[in-house]
C-alpha cells in the first residue's frame, strides 16, 4: 500500500491535463543531460519570501538560465503583487505552488511571458528541478506562464526542459519543509488532494539589496 506521501505524488503525476499545473504536456523535446554549474554570482538578484508567521525563504535567481522569467518575477515582486497571496497547491515531496491572486490555481497576473525551457526552443535553460529550485507554472500553452510559480520539495527530472526553472533556495529550507508538510484536502477545481486546510499566506516578497 502507498504511503500518504506516495499517494500524493501519484495523484500529482496523473493530473497532466489540468490548466495551470506543473506537469508535462507530453511533448517530445531536448533532454537535459548534465547538471549545470551554478556559481555564487554576487550580481544575481536575491528574493526573500516572508510568510505570515514570520518564517522566511531566500532564493537566488539565475538570469543566465531564464532572463525574461527572472525579470518578470522581480518586477512582480517589486510591485507588491505577491504580498498577501497564498501557497494554494501543496504536495509534500513534490512542490509548493503560489502566486495566484484567485487562490485556486486559475488566476495570474495580466502579462504572459515566453516559456524559457528546452521544449519551447530555449535550450540554454539547463537548470534541473531539484529540491529548492523555483520554476514557473503554466497551462498546456508553453507561453502561458504569468505569475504562478512553484518551489520544488523533491527532485523531479520529468519537469526538466518542460518548465522554466529560474532560481534556487539558498536559505530557509526549514520553511519550505514546514509549508510542504501542511495538511491538505481535495481541490474541487482539479480533483487533486493538494489544497491546504488552512491558508498559507505570503506576507511579503522582497528583492534584497546586495
Amino acid at each position: 500500500m502507498m504511503t500518504n506521501t506516495g499517494m500524493k505524488k501519484f495523484i500529482a503525476m496523473m493530473t497532466v491535463v489540468l490548466a495551470i499545473t506543473l506537469l508535462s504536456t507530453g511533448c517530445d523535446g531536448e533532454k537535459v543531460s548534465e547538471e549545470p554549474e551554478i556559481t555564487n554570482n554576487t550580481e544575481n538578484p536575491r528574493v526573500q519570501i516572508e510568510m505570515q508567521d514570520g518564517s522566511k525563504m531566500v532564493l537566488e535567481l539565475y538570469p543566465e538560465f531564464a532572463p525574461k522569467t527572472v525579470e518578470n518575477f522581480v518586477n512582480l515582486s517589486k510591485s507588491g503583487f505577491y504580498d498577501g497571496l497564498t501557497f494554494h497547491r501543496i504536495i509534500e515531496g513534490f512542490m509548493i505552488q503560489g502566486g495566484d491572486p484567485d487562490g485556486n490555481g486559475t488566476g495570474g497576473s495580466e502579462k504572459n511571458i515566453e516559456g524559457e525551457f528546452a521544449e519551447n526552443g530555449f535550450p540554454q535553460n539547463t537548470l534541473k528541478h531539484t529540491k529548492g529550485v523555483i520554476s514557473m507554472a503554466r497551462s498546456g500553452d508553453p507561453n502561458s506562464a504569468r505569475s504562478q510559480f512553484f518551489i520544488m520539495h523533491g527532485d523531479e527530472s520529468f519537469l526538466d526542459g518542460k518548465y522554466a526553472a529560474f532560481g534556487k533556495l539558498i536559505e530557509g529550507e526549514e520553511t519550505l519543509d514546514k509549508i510542504a508538510n501542511t495538511p491538505v484536502e481535495l481541490n474541487p477545481y482539479s480533483g487533486e488532494v493538494s489544497s491546504p486546510q488552512e491558508d498559507i499566506i505570503i506576507k511579503q516578497v522582497t528583492i534584497l539589496d546586495r
